[in-house]
């Protein structure tokens, strides 16, 4: 059993490397992200493609038979804070911090879950993208300081309570956990054979055994299998569920908590479907990546991840400020390729809908206009226009085609004296 732990590592190092390069713009040759828990949901909540509703009811039928793997391996947050206490672990030998405990379970998780997942499910990414794992990666990698001060944050958690996050804060961590207490492959520990050295429990990044008892927490165990290769004796197995296995016994206190953690759903769902329709209203109009929709549709369903902000060959998707809550476009220094599309492609949330090259060629995002007061009839935007719509007469201003204008902003970036400028549609459109 001890090559699952060398099995995990390697598949979890393999994610977080391909999660730096992608959050780092380098390579994104495989979409790892389009398995991320936030993300896949909600894009399957958008497009309602099959393919998509499978991929994540795969995600939860694997988690159903062989525990919170997920969390383990694909989870970029929860593997940095792996690496996070390997880094630690020499100055908590040193202050003797380092001791086996059991980490108990206080319920917040499934609160936090109730009220992100219930806005999601509503129609609002608001609450959740600032708590989803790979959203808070990327904002990190691309020196969001919501990212770093977050990231500071955890790692403060994690050399005092290890992966305390994962157990008693992550929306997504509840999730999988309900799903992973009733998995078909557990952790057990042979009474027989357990000495109760406490080496297993040592090992464990969670707390989730209890080794004076001889018990495994399997909705907060993350199946890390470190534990397998600690126990000399092999006292500790990993397999299908057994007939003497304990029955499904859930407390008073935790089933109060759970069962206010469904009304409190419930409330999120219906505050998440009035707050859809007002988000839009707060913010000024700005220009947004094709595929966006409307400045409503994207505030509701940006993740903030940072993804496309990262791999833009033409730099010019910027991060959210307080003018605008998440990423959108800045002509300031450059325009948007007419020959490029890699922002759809690459959008894992369904925020931006995948476009074919056509499509985007095709979609407005804004109308550029020209200030005659300031133009001086240099023709230069008449050349540099794409999809040609600008004429020019000899000694007067060039004219833009508003209708056929989709505000690439090629015209803005060539105007020597600033006299373009591109206005954003309230609604985008294929033309």
């Amino acid at each position: 059993m001890v090559y699952l732990k060398y099995l995990r590592w390697l598949v979890a190092a393999t994610v977080l490397i391909l999660c730096i390069l992608a959050f780092c713009g380098k390579f994104y040759g495989v979409h790892i992200f389009d398995v991320q828990l936030v993300a896949l949901t909600q894009n399957a909540l958008l497009n309602t493609s099959l393919g998509l509703l499978i991929l994540l009811t795969a995600l939860l039928v694997v988690t159903l038979i062989f525990g919170r793997v997920y969390c383990s391996a694909l989870c970029p947050l929860g593997i940095l804070q792996e690496l996070l206490m390997l880094i630690f672990s020499p100055i908590k030998k040193v202050l003797k911090k380092n001791e086996p405990f059991v980490q108990k379970h206080y319920g917040f998780s499934y609160i936090l879950a109730a009220v992100c997942f219930g806005g999601l499910l509503g129609g609002t990414a608001v609450i959740i993208r600032h708590f989803d794992p790979y959203s808070v990666l990327g904002n990190a990698v691309g020196l969001s300081v919501y990212g770093i001060i977050f990231i500071a944050l955890l790692a403060v958690l994690v050399f005092f309570k290890n992966r305390f996050f994962c157990t008693n804060i992550c929306p997504i961590g509840a999730i999988l956990g309900w799903i992973s207490r009733c998995s078909i492959f557990k952790i057990r520990i042979n009474p027989d054979i357990c000495v109760r050295c406490a080496k297993c429990a040592q090992k464990c990044p969670t707390g989730s055994i209890d080794f004076k008892n001889g018990s495994i927490n399997n909705e907060t165990c993350i199946k890390c299998f470190n534990c397998l290769g600690s126990c000399h004796r092999s006292a500790l197995t990993y397999g299908l569920k057994k007939n003497d296995d304990t029955a499904f016994d859930m407390g008073r206190r935790e089933f109060l908590v759970k069962s206010g953690s469904f009304l409190l759903l419930a409330l999120a769902f219906r505050a998440g479907l009035t707050y859809t329709k007002r988000v839009g209203q707060k913010f000024k109009k700005v220009l947004l990546p094709a595929g966006a929709g409307s400045t409503k549709e994207f505030a509701n369903h940006c993740l903030n991840c940072n993804l496309c902000v990262q791999n833009c060959p033409m730099k010019i998707i910027k991060k959210a400020n307080r003018e605008f809550p998440v990423v959108h476009l800045d002509y300031s220094k450059n325009h948007c390729d007419y020959n490029c599309h890699k922002c759809s492609e690459i959008c894992p949330s369904g925020a931006l809908k995948p476009l074919t090259l056509k499509q985007k060629q095709r979609t407005k995002i804004g109308t550029a206009h020209i200030d005659t007061s300031v133009c001086v009839k240099c023709g230069l935007c008449v050349m540099e226009c794409p999809r040609q719509i600008i004429s020019k007469k000899a000694g007067h201003h060039p004219i833009v085609n508003a209708k056929e204008c989709i505000g690439c902003g090629a015209c803005q970036n060539a105007c020597p004296v600033g006299a373009i400028k591109v206005k954003p549609t309230e609604n985008q459109k294929l033309i």
